[in-house]
């Protein structure tokens, strides 16, 4: 596996409790798919515990991006989530990558439904912006799940993208109260939910990606709508 050494170029808050970060690749020749991971490794953090110094990351940008690549990551009280929130920027860290081979299938005759919670979206923005860049055929239909509109991340983003992409349908929903500015959906993402915004539900490629519960319970849902397991990809975030 590659290994490389990138300069962290850029931190901001980009929801409640959500911190985006880039780094800067430039003249690394890194490169990767939309959908891929990577490992990030601190090399000296400010402090340690038993959790560890690396974590597994979606790549949030797109591959297009120029020279940089993005994650993202709900914070928690640990000893890599706090290094990564104070460390100055031009720190290095490591990386090794990219993995994985969740990608957007290839017949564009079928639609792809993703469905995310939380910040599953990472993996998600990255297929959608790419999509829209490469002006691909696909018909792709997002269901994005929160707690709140404050929680939602990178959901302008996804915004700019459905404007943008006459192809692309985004279903943001909130599971908690409902604020009077937010002008998507509420409650859980459902069977209703889905047969309302998707007219071919029969034929489509399902992207599943958010905390275990909430992969499990999208995956009882297809399972209700007869989605043959062939058809349904996922990938599941746990606390890290």
């Amino acid at each position: 596996m590659a290994e490389y050494f990138f300069p962290l170029s850029r931190r901001e808050e980009i929801a409640e409790d959500t911190l985006a970060f880039t780094f800067d690749t430039r003249g690394s020749g890194f490169s990767f798919r939309a959908g891929q991971h990577v490992d990030l490794t601190l090399i000296d953090p400010p402090a340690t515990d038993a959790e560890g110094n690396n974590r597994t990351f979606s790549i949030a940008s797109s591959p297009n991006e120029p020279a940089s690549i993005l994650i993202a990551t709900r914070m928690r009280p640990t000893a890599f989530k706090n290094s990564l929130k104070i460390v100055p920027l031009g720190t290095r860290v490591k990386v090794a990558g990219p993995m994985g081979s969740l990608a957007l299938h290839r017949d564009a005759a079928r639609p792809a439904v993703m469905l995310a919670g939380g910040i599953g979206i990472t993996l998600m923005r990255s297929m959608v912006i790419w999509a829209a860049e490469e002006r691909l055929p696909h018909r792709i239909y997002l269901f994005y799940s929160n707690r709140t509109p404050q929680a939602s991340a990178f959901l302008k983003d996804l915004e700019s993208a459905q404007e943008e992409n006459k192809n692309f349908t985004l279903v943001a929903t909130i599971t908690d109260s409902h604020d009077s500015d937010w002008k998507h959906e509420s409650g859980r993402i459902d069977e209703t939910m889905m047969k309302k915004s998707v007219p071919d539900l029969a034929r489509a490629i399902f992207y599943l990606a958010g905390p275990p519960v909430m992969v499990g319970a999208m995956l009882g849902i297809l399972a209700r709508l007869d989605v043959d397991g062939d058809n349904i990809k996922t990938e599941e975030f746990t606390g890290y």
